[in-house]
C-alpha cells in the first residue's frame, strides 16, 4: 500500500496568500492528503457521484454568477450539499463579492472558506504545483547532491570514495550544495524529481579528519540552495584497470528512481583526477545533450561518412 502524505493548510495558505473569509477554529491545522484540485461546476447542479471531498475545491466567477441566479434560500442548499461533504477548504477567486449563503453555509458545517485575487485557472495551477510538491512521493537516498551551472547532480558512490570532498571544491568554484550524505527526492510530477536535504542536517557536510562544516557559514548563502531538480545522477566508482569505461558518451544510461528515468554515469575515480573539473564538464556536456547535441554521436557519424566516402 502506497504511503500518503499530508500538509497541514496553514503551510499551503501562508505559501499562497489567500486571505481568510471564514475561519473555524483550528481550521490552520487540517491536513490536507490530495494532490487533485477540484472545481465544483457539476456539483452545484447537484451531482456528486465519484466526488472527491478530500480535494480542495476552487469557485471561479463562472460558478460564483451561475449562483447568482438563484434566491438565497436555494443558494444555501447548493452550498449546504458542497459543505456537507466536509470538504477541506473553499477557495474563492478575483475578489469578487462573497454571497452570504456561502458564509453562512460554511458557519454550519464548519468549512474554511477563503479568497484570491487570481482567476479560478492561476489558483489551480499554483495549487496543483505547491500540493505535488508536499504531497509527492519520496525516499531518501545516500549521496550528495550539488547544483553546477544550473544542473542539479546527485553524486552516489561507496562511502569515503571522495563525494563530499568533490563538492567542496565545486562550492570553492562558484556551484551550490542541496544536501550532503542524506538526500530526500519527491516525485513532484510524472517527468520531475525535486531534491533538498533533511531538515535536521540542511546545509551541515562531513568531512572526515576535519568533521562537521557549516557551508552556509563558512561559503555564504550563495553556496546553499535548499532545493534543486535532479538532472543528472553520476556513480563516482574506483578506478579497475580491467574495467572497460565509456569512451564515446552515446548511449544514455538511466537509473529509475520513483517511476522516472534519470540520465545517469559512472565516473572512475583514482589518484589524478580532477572529479570537480570533470563534474562541470559532465553538467555541461548534459545541458548540451538536453539541447540536441551529442558530441559523441556527431564524432562517430564524422567517421562513418568519412569511411564511406574513402571506399
Amino acid at each position: 500500500m502506497a504511503v500518503k502524505y499530508t500538509v497541514m493548510l496553514h503551510e499551503l495558505l501562508k505559501e499562497l496568500a489567500f486571505d481568510p473569509v471564514y475561519a473555524p477554529e483550528g481550521y490552520l491545522e487540517r491536513p490536507i492528503c490530495e494532490t487533485g484540485v477540484n472545481r465544483p461546476g457539476l456539483q452545484l447542479t447537484g451531482f456528486f457521484d465519484a466526488f472527491d471531498d478530500d480535494r480542495i475545491q476552487v469557485m471561479g466567477q463562472m460558478e460564483q454568477e451561475y449562483l447568482r441566479q438563484f434566491s438565497d434560500f436555494e443558494q444555501e442548499k447548493k452550498f449546504d450539499a458542497l459543505f456537507s461533504h466536509n470538504i477541506p477548504l473553499l477557495v474563492l477567486s478575483c475578489d469578487s463579492e462573497v454571497l452570504p449563503s456561502c458564509i453562512e453555509s460554511a458557519k454550519r458545517y464548519g468549512i474554511p472558506v477563503v479568497q484570491s485575487a487570481d482567476h479560478a485557472s492561476d489558483i489551480v495551477a499554483a495549487l496543483t504545483a505547491s500540493l505535488n510538491v508536499h504531497l509527492g512521493p519520496r525516499i531518501t537516498m545516500h549521496g550528495v547532491f550539488v547544483e553546477v551551472y544550473g544542473e542539479g547532480i546527485l553524486l552516489i558512490g561507496d562511502s569515503g570514495i571522495g563525494k563530499s570532498e568533490t563538492a567542496i571544491e565545486l562550492l570553492k568554484r562558484g556551484h551550490r550544495l542541496v544536501a550532503d550524505d542524506a538526500v530526500d527526492i519527491k516525485r513532484v510530477s510524472a517527468k520531475s524529481l525535486v531534491g533538498s536535504a533533511p531538515e535536521l542536517i540542511r546545509y551541515f557536510m562531513e568531512l572526515r579528519g576535519i568533521g562537521i562544516v557549516d557551508v552556509r557559514r563558512l561559503f555564504g548563502m550563495g553556496a546553499v540552495k535548499p532545493t534543486e531538480k535532479v538532472d543528472l545522477i553520476i556513480n563516482l566508482v574506483k578506478w579497475d584497470d580491467g574495467a572497460q569505461y565509456d569512451r564515446m558518451g552515446i548511449e544514455e544510461k538511466f537509473t529509475r528512481i520513483l517511476d522516472i528515468d534519470v540520465p545517469s554515469m559512472d565516473i572512475p575515480v583514482k589518484p589524478g583526477r580532477n572529479l570537480a573539473v570533470i563534474i562541470e564538464v559532465a553538467a555541461m556536456n548534459h545541458r548540451h545533450k538536453k539541447m540536441g547535441h551529442n558530441a559523441g554521436k556527431e564524432l562517430s557519424e564524422k567517421i562513418y561518412n568519412s569511411m564511406v566516402n574513402n571506399q
